[in-house]
């Protein structure tokens, strides 16, 4: 039993270690919304990330079961060129926001499941570089929304 005072200290220590919170825990999602076009062409998820964290997270993707595919994007304009780029992640500083936006981050959904119609409610599983998960609901908008319809504009961030 010499060991014992050993063993509690390591079993202490060992739930210590398992109380460290994820990117999700920190991660807040506002204003999030689909921009839905017709048929089956993709479309264009966006939110408001807030990170009230003291380190600095990034979001690495996304999936759901309304879509086939999720990817995230950054679309960009250059010398009057406009430019759709894969990308691995985005950033979210610690105590600061990312925002996906219109003409800017967003999240392309390919391939809807079944028909997404405006005023639906879809859920999308955000994903951290920690392997943690954020579970989202988007309300969809009709195509020519530049908005979540709250009133709340987002504006591009670059």
């Amino acid at each position: 039993m010499k060991h014992a005072p050993l063993l509690a200290l390591l079993a202490g220590l060992s739930l210590a270690a398992g109380v460290h919170a994820s990117a999700a825990d920190h991660v807040h999602a506002t204003h999030a919304w689909i921009r839905v076009l017709p048929g089956a062409l993709p479309a264009g998820a966006y939110v408001t990330l807030e990170n009230d964290g003291d380190q600095p997270v990034a979001l690495t993707g996304a999936s759901s079961r309304a879509y086939a595919q999720v990817m995230l994007h950054h679309s960009s304009t250059d010398g009057g060129v406009s430019r759709m780029t894969m990308v691995d992640s985005l950033p979210i500083p610690a105590h600061g926001e990312a925002r996906l936006a219109p003409a800017g981050y967003h999240l392309m959904l390919m391939q809807p499941a079944a028909t997404v119609k405006p005023g639906s409610t879809v859920r999308l599983l955000l994903k951290f570089s920690d392997g943690s998960t954020l579970s989202t609901d988007f309300i969809a908008r009709p195509a020519n929304a530049l908005d979540d319809g709250s009133g709340h504009a987002d504006h591009p961030s670059s």
